[in-house]
């Protein structure tokens, strides 16, 4: 019998007036068949707004179906008498784990869904331990949850889950917070639960290198399922995939790159193993004479000049005196140099967060000062409000700065705040939110109805409103499909090349600080590690490693493909760099 079957599922959200009458009906799961069997790793991919979530909080009976049947482990999610028996049978963890933390100290929280389906303590205890272990959260378990960071939180939530040994886990985004090496500790956890255990798991990602060792995945669009089988039959349709706002592996893309390019590869590769392997088949012709065309250098900014923020021997400590003290930053001494492009990386918990939030004053140093064009924001006389005016920032989830009605009152609130005409506000509404690529129909809708991607993209336009001198984006493509991370990226680089903005970004992903930064700081233990060109920074990949996070796929083909005896550069960091130097040597 299968674990999850449904037929014709169909869910509606209706939006209705002060008077309860109906305004509209927005279809978010169309007729969906999908039948997922006890012991898969299921994967399920999709744009944003696709569905994916809402066909996730039918499987937990969160929603029930406007249309059809849902049976999680042939138990009706529409009848209320089996409600409790399937939120016991599927668990779920949510993008923000905000949603699902409840208790004011670690273990209690891990050990709140075993406790509340009858496990005997010996056994909780056991479990809690296990959980924790297993998502690398051990050490915080008397830790109050308020005091840790974002990634540190969504491990938590993820070993409250697994503490309960559910027949069926579903996991929507649940890395989007994490580090490089979080992500893979999870994901190892949720494969040995799926493989030791039998629990069938249902993971929601846009990362699409989680996706490669799931047993089948189901792609869904507007709704309904476009497309579904095995990971390589899914991936080998590159472009098709790109055109639904979608993307493949980086080392997938790279193949496919070098196939369209002339090399007799396979057709669809979904590991760096697999592709080192088949590069080193192929004859290698004017070895001797290989050369490189492209510039050896980074990107650099012609407009990096003046030094717009200067930390100096910043310090800061959450919660000083007492037993959860914390230091969170240690004698940070940076400068930030007007209209560079800067990638701020490190392991959960390194201080990245808290550095930025350091910058437009949200929080002030426990020691040291900074400087903003030479003022020191310290000062009794300087105005913090309007130094966030020039440092505009967007934070790690978007619903901590949405808070109006509508979308459109949201982002026009900056520019209102600036004391701007209306006539001027409007303006730079419609600009910030036509810059953020966000579709008019929701201009007016509420921001707590949009996706957790539509989310982003409002909270980063009503940033961009304002046309501050610095714009600090904190994990901005969390939450996001591809298509809508590389418009977002892609747009902030072409403001930033355009306008000569000052941007910071916050991130976790190695492959998008590769392409999109000048210069990468690296955060560890709350003081900067590495602070360089992104060459010379992934250069370290080994000892990235060890502080959690890691090079972007493509250089480790290329350190690979060196260790293997093939005379290549190991520098590239990006598709386009790895596939050039490649066919320089194998062409």
């Amino acid at each position: 019998m299968s674990i999850i079957k449904s037929k014709n599922l169909v869910h509606e959200y209706i939006r209705r007036d002060e008077e309860g009458n109906v305004e509209s009906i927005q279809v978010a799961l169309d007729h969906v068949n999908l039948n997922v069997e006890p012991g898969q790793f299921i994967s399920i991919l999709g744009h944003n707004g696709s569905g994916k979530s809402t066909f996730a909080k039918h499987i937990n009976a969160l929603l029930t179906p406007s249309e059809g049947t849902l049976y999680v482990d042939g138990m009706n999610t529409s009848d209320d008498e089996f409600t409790f028996a399937v939120r016991q049978t599927a668990g779920m963890v949510f993008q923000n784990p905000d949603n699902q933390i409840i208790a004011s100290v670690v273990d209690e929280d891990v050990a709140f869904g075993p406790e509340n389906i009858g496990v005997p303590t010996e056994e909780i205890v056991k479990r809690v331990d296990k959980s924790l272990k297993m998502v690398g959260m051990q050490k915080y378990k008397s830790h109050s949850p308020n005091k840790l960071s974002g990634g540190q939180k969504q491990r938590v939530a993820i070993a409250g889950v697994m503490a309960m040994e559910p027949k069926c886990i579903i996991l929507d985004e649940p890395t989007a917070m994490l580090d490089p090496d979080g992500r893979k500790d999870v994901l190892q956890a949720v494969h040995t639960l799926n493989k030791e255990k039998g629990i069938t798991v249902i993971l929601i990602t846009h990362y699409m290198e989680e996706v490669v060792d799931s047993d089948y995945v189901f792609v869904m669009e507007k709704g309904k399922v476009f497309m579904e089988g095995t990971p390589r039959e899914i991936f080998k349709d590159v472009e098709l995939l790109k055109e639904h706002s979608l993307d493949v592996p980086q080392v997938t893309l790279l193949a496919h790159e070098l196939r369209k390019s002339g090399l007799p590869l396979p057709e669809c590769i979904l590991t760096r193993e697999e592709l080192v392997e088949n590069i080193l088949k192929l004859e290698k012709t004017q070895a001797a004479s290989h050369t490189v065309s492209r510039a050896a250098g980074d990107k650099a900014s012609e407009k990096a000049s003046n030094n717009e923020l200067i930390l100096d021997h910043v310090s800061y400590k959450y919660s000083p005196g007492t037993a959860y003290e914390v230091t969170a930053l240690d004698d940070v001494s940076l400068s930030i140099k007007e209209g560079e492009f800067i990638g701020v990386i490190g392991h959960t918990g390194s201080g990245k967060s808290t550095l930025v939030q350091h910058l437009n004053g949200l929080i002030k140093a426990t020691e040291g000062h900074i400087y903003y064009r030479g003022q020191d924001i310290y000062d009794k006389d300087y105005d913090i409000k309007e130094l966030r005016t020039q440092v505009g920032m967007v934070f790690q989830y978007p619903e901590h700065q949405l808070f109006e009605t509508t979308v459109f009152k949201d982002v026009q609130f900056g520019p209102k705040n600036q004391g701007l005409d209306e006539k001027e506000q409007i303006k730079r509404a419609y600009e910030a939110l036509g810059l953020v690529g966000l579709p008019e129909e929701f201009y007016l809708a509420s921001p707590f109805e949009l996706s957790g991607g539509q989310k982003r993209r409002a909270a980063i336009a009503g940033v961009i409103a304002m046309k501050p001198n610095v714009i600090i984006l904190d994990e901005p493509t969390a939450g996001l499909d591809p298509k809508g991370r590389d418009d977002i990226l892609g747009m902030i680089a072409e403001m930033h090349k355009k306008r000569g903005d000052t941007v910071i970004l916050v991130s976790h992903s190695m492959e998008d600080v590769a392409n999109y930064v000048d210069r990468i700081i690296v955060m560890d233990a709350g003081k900067p590690a590495f602070d360089g060109a992104p060459k010379e920074v992934f250069a370290h990949y080994k000892e990235l490693e060890k502080m959690g996070l890691a090079a972007p796929q493509v250089t480790y083909v290329m350190n690979d493909l060196k260790a293997a005896g093939l005379d290549v550069r190991t520098d590239a960091t990006t598709v386009d760099e790895a596939k050039e130097e490649i066919l320089c040597y194998v062409k």
